[in-house]
C-alpha cells in the first residue's frame, strides 16, 4: 500500500535517540510496536540494507494509510500484545530490536470523531482499533463508583478520584452521559480554572487507557520482547506516564514487570537485560518547543544478554 504524505499524523518523539539506541545492523530484522504514522519506521528502514527486515504493529485501521511501499516492511494490523504470535505466524525465530512509543499519535486528538480529546465535542469513544467492544461511554456508565474512583487514581492519578466518581454516577443516574460535552459540565466544577485543562487531560488518559487495556497489553508485550529478541538486540520503548514507565523500568532491570529481583546459586542478579542508558532519556528544549507533546516522553534501552554468563554475544551466536 502507497504511503500517504501525511506528515501531520504524528510527530515522532525522540526519533534520532530512540532509533539510534537500537544499534541498527543493515542486515537485522526489526519490530516497531507503535506503527502510527511510520515516522519511527521509515527511520529504521532508511539504516537497513536490501536484507534488513522490519514489522510494524498497528491496531487502528488509519495507521495502514501510512503504510510504506518497501518490500522490506511487512504490516502487522494487531495489538503489539500479540507479538509472539505473529514472530511465529511469520516465521521468526529472534529479531534484532523491539522499538516501542507508547504515546497516542497526534491524529487521534485530533480527530474529533475518535473521542481522545476534551477540546472537541462528539462521542465519548476513545478505542483505537475501532472494532473492539468498550468505549469510554461504556465504562462511564456502566462501571460502579468504586471500580471508576480506582481507574482514575491508578491511571489518572487523580487524588480525588472518589469525588470525580460520585460526581460521575450522580450525573448518569439521570440520563447517560455519551458525549464528550455531557461528561466535561458533569465533571469540570471538581477542578479549579487554573489547573482544568491538565486534570480533564489525567481524567480522559484515565479513560483511554482503561478502554484499550494499555496496561495488561503491556504487561503481555514486555516478557514477549525478551523472548523475541536475539542476544545482544535491544528494546527501545518511550513512555509518558508513571505506571508504564515503571514496567519498563522493572522489566530492563529485573527480566519481569514487578521489579522483583531474582538471583543465582551464587547470588548474581539474573536479568536478561543490561542497561544502556543508566539515565532516563527525555526531550531537550528544542523538541518540547517542536512538539509540546512529547514533555513527558521517557526513552529506555536495554540490550539483551546471555543469561548464563551475563554478557553480550554477537548475532552468529543464535
Amino acid at each position: 500500500m502507497e504511503a500517504t504524505n501525511n506528515p501531520t499524523y504524528h510527530v515522532p518523539v525522540l526519533l534520532q535517540e530512540s532509533v539510534d539506541g537500537m544499534d541498527i545492523r543493515p542486515d537485522g530484522t526489526y519490530v516497531d510496536l507503535t506503527f502510527g504514522g511510520g515516522g519511527h519506521a521509515r527511520e529504521i528502514l532508511s539504516r537497513l540494507g536490501p536484507q534488513g527486515h522490519l514489522l510494524g504493529f498497528d491496531q487502528d485501521l488509519d495507521a495502514e494509510r501510512n503504510v510504506p511501499d518497501d518490500p522490506r516492511f511487512t504490516f502487522v494490523r494487531s495489538n503489539f500484545r500479540f507479538l509472539r504470535n505473529f514472530l511465529r505466524y511469520y516465521g521468526i525465530d529472534k529479531v534484532d530490536g523491539i522499538l516501542a512509543d507508547l504515546g497516542v499519535s497526534s491524529h487521534h486528538f485530533d480527530d474529533s470523531e475518535r473521542g481522545f480529546s476534551f477540546r472537541f465535542d462528539g462521542l465519548l469513544d476513545m478505542r483505537m482499533n475501532k472494532r473492539a467492544g468498550l468505549t469510554a461511554a461504556d465504562v462511564v456508565n456502566s462501571y460502579d463508583e468504586e471500580r471508576l474512583a480506582n481507574l482514575f487514581y491508578l491511571y489518572g492519578e487523580l487524588k480525588n478520584s472518589r469525588k470525580l466518581a460520585a460526581t460521575i454516577v450522580k450525573a448518569r443516574a439521570g440520563k447517560p452521559l455519551r458525549t464528550i460535552a455531557e461528561l466535561l459540565e458533569a465533571v469540570k466544577p471538581l477542578f479549579a480554572r487554573e489547573r482544568e485543562k491538565k486534570e480533564m487531560a489525567k481524567v480522559f488518559q484515565a479513560l483511554r487507557i482503561e478502554v484499550n487495556g494499555e496496561m495488561d497489553a503491556l504487561k503481555e508485550m514486555l516478557p514477549a520482547a525478551i523472548e523475541a529478541l536475539a542476544v545482544g538486540g535491544r528494546l527501545a520503548v518511550i513512555t509518558y506516564h508513571s505506571l508504564e514507565d515503571r514496567m519498563v523500568k522493572n522489566i530492563m532491570k529485573t527480566g519481569n514487570t514487578e521489579g522483583r529481583a531474582e538471583t543465582d546459586f551464587f547470588g548474581h542478579s539474573r536479568t536478561p537485560f543490561r542497561l544502556v542508558n543508566n539515565k532516563v532519556i527525555t526531550p531537550d528544549e528544542k523538541e518540547v518547543g517542536r512538539n509540546p507533546r512529547s514533555r513527558s516522553a521517557k526513552l529506555r534501552i536495554a540490550e539483551r544478554v546471555d543469561q548464563k554468563s551475563g554478557e553480550r554475544m554477537g548475532k552468529g551466536y543464535r
